[in-house]
């Protein structure tokens, strides 16, 4: 059994998993402060208070994980707090449990994939902003710092497009996420988009970056499987159809095109895929003490 909590962009989402299944979860506000660590723990306690005790906890993080030190290295400035903290530690100290860390969209590829039996894969997460991540041969994509993968969403989409906080010219993430959306359009969120017909317009634009990330993200890494995941895929097909039919249109010509896939509860895969990880963990402990 495992606790796994995810650092989201607008609440922190817990779940307790056993095995494939979801014994309960739960999720709180986030607050941008170091306060959000307190509530993570008082949420995490409560949770596993009626369920019996994990053996490891899963974290997530909306950021780049250092692969050697499980340390977040650089992150959207809500979870500035977070960056360089020992979460480990963290863990050991207020939940009395081991820990592994990993970037979210990376955690729910690792979920998802498992659970496709794809080894070639991408993942697209639409939401807050855009999470990527790639897995070839059955290996989730790090690189020597752990940024390989996960930047996906900050391809240049658009070179006279607006600067982003990143630094770099019309990211598809700067003109085609929620935040980018409230710079835009105050009050307005990317679920709004696909209530209705009244925001048309804007829903097709952001339809067409999310498909110029994904063409982008096939030419790169040749998955035989895209994953579409985030709280906006309760839209389903809405979301999905468009940017395949997008893809199909702009794939290199000698390219196999991949099969798209819709998690049916995409707002719990970064928690399927933290499970899976702290398993791993919990694996690797058990090995060391034999």
């Amino acid at each position: 059994m495992q606790l796994c909590i995810d650092f989201g962009g607008t609440e922190i989402k817990l779940a307790v998993i056993d095995g494939a299944q979801v014994l309960t979860s739960r999720a709180v506000p986030v607050r941008g402060d170091a306060g959000d660590l307190a509530a993570a723990a008082d949420a995490a306690r409560g949770l596993v208070a009626g369920t019996g005790t994990p053996t490891a906890v899963g974290i997530a993080v909306p950021g780049v994980v250092d692969p050697a030190t499980g340390r977040m290295l650089h992150a959207n400035a809500k979870y500035d707090f977070l960056r360089e903290l020992d979460l480990q530690d963290w863990s050991r100290t207020e939940l009395d449990l081991p820990a592994v860390v990993e970037n979210d969209a990376r955690a729910a590829l690792i979920g998802e994939a498992e659970a496709s039996g794809e080894r070639d894969v991408v993942l697209v997460t639409l939401g807050t902003g855009i999470g990527t991540a790639a897995m070839i041969g059955g290996v989730a994509l790090r690189g020597r710092s752990g940024h390989a993968g996960i930047l996906g969403g900050h391809a240049t989409t658009d070179i006279h497009g607006p600067i982003c906080p990143c630094g770099n010219l019309g990211c598809a993430e700067a003109l085609a996420s929620s935040w980018a959306l409230g710079e835009q359009h105050e009050g307005l969120t990317v679920h709004d988009l696909f209530q209705g017909d009244a925001h048309q317009e804007l829903r097709d634009g952001f339809l067409q970056v999310w498909g110029a990330t994904v063409v982008t993200l096939i030419h790169m890494y040749d998955p035989a499987a895209v994953i579409l995941s985030g709280g906006i895929l309760r839209a389903g097909d809405a979301v999905r159809e468009p940017i395949e039919t997008y893809v199909h249109a702009h794939l290199w010509p000698s390219v196999t095109p991949p099969r798209f896939i819709v998690p049916p509860e995409p707002e719990l895969s970064v928690a399927r895929g933290l499970a899976v990880l702290a398993r791993g963990t919990t694996t690797h402990h058990d090995q060391e003490d034999q």
